[in-house]
């Protein structure tokens, strides 16, 4: 037995995303079938279709889902039909990583996440007379009117919270706020700059008011992202293009250096002016910077205990960040929506040309057809 399903499909690189009539395979017994209600569109999604990152074509990408469970395979026990979730990273769940609670390192973090394929090489999406598109991207693929994901990366969040809101805590905000929360625990009283503010960004910003940092910088080119980010929690901000040196621009406002520093652009040159902003003993976090992007640094400029640290999904156990956040924004202290900007699922195509132009700062699409 299968499901029908309508999928967004990247036939080609750089091409648009195609409608296709798709089936899936029934869940084995550690997945579940979700019927997707929205699902954020991420940077990552991007990347693979301009195949700066290689999963294989044709596929069917998204990776920010929320939905309700439409079925569950015989040994799920997290989730049952009509629970409310986000869909998060997929990971193995034997290796170290994931069994010492840092799942977002997990030893087959590719073969999970950008393959296509469940870990085992197989695909459940297929077409009339032959196999299909490949699937399983995140252990999910969201950008269908169904998903088949897995019990590890099904996460039940509460039912009276809109699931279009709670969509990108799934990869982008989870990232941001994880970052801060987790993977470099900024702590009450510290002082914390941001280099980029798009939605990555700005959910670090909101994070940071929540662990209390007392200095929170966040540093973009964008006048209107800069002005949201001082909604949202920032004391201050900086306009690199503005200022002739952007390492003393930071010094400025802190001048011991800031503690805790993180990059979300994926710029060399932020690199260098934030390990020269960094205070001893200071913490430089990263989450986009990729091999050839050229971001490196003299080791002796972090002879005063400084630190580098490559972070990948906030580091986030995501059953408890996501509710984490998902309670913060009830309380009115993570409010998400003020990122969110929302699109039909059909027009897909226009929300990526958006994103890509900075229209929006987080991109949302709706299934309500």
């Amino acid at each position: 037995m299968t499901t029908s399903a309508r999928a967004a499909v990247v036939e080609k690189k750089d091409g648009p995303f195609e409608f296709r009539d798709i089936e899936i395979e029934d869940p084995r017994p550690d997945e579940v079938l979700v019927r997707m209600v929205a699902t954020g569109i991420c940077a990552t999604d991007a990347h693979v279709r301009s195949q700066r990152m290689a999963t294989p074509l044709p596929v069917v990408l998204g990776h920010e889902g929320a939905g309700i469970v439409e079925r569950a395979g015989s040994a799920v026990t997290s989730v049952k039909p009509g629970d409310h979730v986000v869909l998060s990273y997929h990971s193995c769940g034997r290796c170290k990583p994931c069994s010492s609670g840092h799942a977002a390192y997990c030893d087959d973090v590719w073969a999970a996440n950008f393959a296509g394929a469940r870990l085992d090489g197989s695909n459940g999406l297929r077409v009339a007379g032959g196999p299909g598109p490949h699937g399983h991207f995140f252990g999910q693929s969201s950008f269908s009117t169904y998903a088949l994901t897995h019990q590890r990366n099904t996460i039940r969040v509460p039912p009276d919270l809109p699931l279009e809101v709670m969509a990108p805590l799934g990869c982008g905000l989870q990232t941001g706020a994880g970052a801060v929360l987790k993977a470099l625990a900024v702590p009450a009283g510290a002082s914390f700059a941001v280099f980029g503010v798009g939605a990555v960004g700005m959910a670090a910003v909101m994070a940071a008011r929540v662990a209390g940092a007392t200095t929170i910088v966040a540093v973009d080119i964008d006048a209107d992202r800069l002005e949201l980010a001082r909604d949202l929690g920032a004391t201050h901000t900086v306009d690199p293009t503005r200022v002739e040196d952007p390492t003393g621009a930071l010094r400025a406002i802190e001048g011991r250096g800031l503690e805790y520093v993180l990059d979300t652009s994926g710029r060399k040159e932020n690199l260098d002016a934030g390990v020269g902003a960094l205070a001893p003993m200071g913490k430089f976090g990263f989450v986009a910077f990729h091999e050839g992007a050229g971001a490196v640094v003299d080791a002796g400029r972090l002879t005063v205990g400084q630190s580098l640290q490559g972070i990948i999904q906030g580091d986030a156990v995501s059953p408890l960040l996501i509710n984490e956040l998902a309670r913060l924004y009830r309380a009115g202290r993570f409010p998400i929506d003020r990122l969110l900007s929302f699109y039909e699922f059909s027009d897909i195509n226009t929300a990526f040309e958006d994103s890509s132009a900075g229209r929006t700062t987080k991109a949302v699409l709706r299934f309500t057809g």
